[in-house]
């Protein structure tokens, strides 16, 4: 025996003590595990370098330069990268990367996002490490999922996988407020048509301290009532003359939505209102100027909320019976529904989802980590995946776990992001010798 060969089956095999189960793992999947564990401090100060970079999404400059950091980590690995500029949506742009392998294997799209919602002007700013816990804007969501991607193609490469893979990684710079999604998801939805698989590398959820999957995202969609009615005095409140006025029709609806729509995996939210002797909404859509006095009976309202679905079946139905409610407004009233139309789409379970969560958890077991469970859809937001849904098979919330995400303290649990690359690794290794 050659004595340069010690260190390595040293190695391999302190590694197969490491994972119980590792008798399922070919030599290339182990050599994926302990490169995501020699690189460890290498990428947790990579993650810290984004995070200290501001992206919020108004910020452009920002979220190119963030853009620019995974332009070095991912040409190194054999990528071609491009900008994809979104001046036109009033938008930074999307990174995207491809890698060309052997054309047999399962077509891969990763996608995560460049973006946060800390603007310059945020008070949180900066990445500060705690023992397994960081702390930054962007920390878990999404610059935990872009390192969780980078350490996972990083893993491939070392082993030899990647060569044969075909993945393209999707990275939007718009993700947190989305330009109108006719020109700013275009591309994506592109790269949908071309994958056979969908891979999206925002958050890991966990239930009651277990990690779960995701093979559905509900839809975010937004709504506006605007009411008029007739005014008047006061105290001709509720008569044949006066009516019930706009601020008691735009209550009634509301309520009625309260009572009638309630199904499963479907939620609606009424997050601003504003009623009186005038209300006009501004032009940002996000504040209403109102005017009115006690003894005066409201001639205007408006109400803006959102809606969440699990299917286009879902939304639709949801819609219809919020404009049956609104067509029966109270006496001297009149009342209009507005849906808006650059919503996210939902992710709806598949069968072809669910196939891919088995998948992973065939891969769980052969590194002996716990069987994920299929995530309650309601616990989880819309994302980009959605967009690509209706086209491409899909797995969500392949990026690590966090909490605190979108306000100041957002933490992401570090071990979680090697746990969740060495996943990624080595499924996506799998799915690159699946044949089309």
């Amino acid at each position: 025996m050659k004595l340069g060969l010690l260190p390595a089956l040293a190695a391999a095999f302190a590694l197969s003590f490491a994972f119980p189960a590792a008798a399922e793992l070919s030599r290339p999947e182990l050599a994926m595990i302990q490169t995501v564990d020699a690189e460890q401090e290498r990428t947790v100060a990579m993650l810290g370098r984004w995070v200290d970079q501001n992206s919020g999404t108004m910020n452009f400059a920002g979220v190119k330069a963030v853009g620019d950091m995974l332009r070095a980590e991912l040409e190194p690995l054999g990528f071609k990268v491009e900008w994809i500029d979104l001046k036109a949506a009033n938008r930074a742009g999307h990174l995207v990367a491809r890698h060309k392998g052997n054309g047999r294997g399962k077509r891969m799209l990763l996608i995560g996002h460049l973006d946060t919602v800390f603007e310059p002007d945020s008070p949180f700013q900066r990445w500060v490490r705690r023992g397994d816990e960081g702390e930054g804007p962007g920390a878990g969501d999404d610059k935990g999922g872009m390192a969780v991607i980078v350490a996972a193609l990083r893993a491939m490469k070392a082993a030899g996988t990647l060569k044969n893979a075909d993945i393209t990684v999707f990275l939007t710079g718009d993700e947190e407020d989305a330009g109108p999604v006719e020109i700013a998801r275009r591309d994506l939805v592109t790269a949908g048509k071309w994958a056979d698989v969908a891979l999206d590398f925002e958050g890991l959820v966990q239930d009651q301290g277990r990690d779960m999957g995701s093979i559905a995202r509900r839809s975010s969609d937004e709504w506006t009532i605007t009411v008029k009615a007739r005014g008047g005095h006061s105290s001709g409140i509720f008569t044949a003359n006066a009516g019930a006025g706009a601020i008691y029709e735009v209550a009634r609806i509301i309520d009625s939505f309260r009572r009638e729509l309630p199904e499963p995996n479907l939620t609606f939210n009424v997050g601003l209102v504003g009623g009186g002797d005038s209300a006009q909404l501004a032009a940002d859509r996000i504040r209403i100027a109102a005017t009115g006095k006690t003894n005066i009976i409201a001639s205007a309202a408006v109400a803006r909320g959102d809606l969440r679905a699990i299917s286009p079946e879902q939304i639709a139905r949801a819609q219809e019976r919020m404009r049956a409610i609104v067509a029966r407004p109270l006496p001297g009233a009149t009342a209009t529904i507005e849906f808006l139309a650059d919503g996210y789409p939902p992710m709806a379970p598949t069968d072809a989802n669910r196939a891919l969560l088995a998948r992973l958890n065939r891969v769980n077991r052969d590194i002996g980590l716990p069987e994920m469970g299929e995530l309650d859809p309601v616990k989880r937001g819309a994302a980009d995946i959605s967009f690509v849904a209706k086209d491409v098979d899909g797995l969500a919330g392949l990026g690590p776990a966090s909490r605190g995400d979108h306000a100041p303290g957002e933490t992401v649990n570090i071990p979680s992001i090697f746990r969740q690359a060495k996943r990624a690794a080595i499924l996506m290794s799998r799915l690159a010798r699946e044949r089309r």
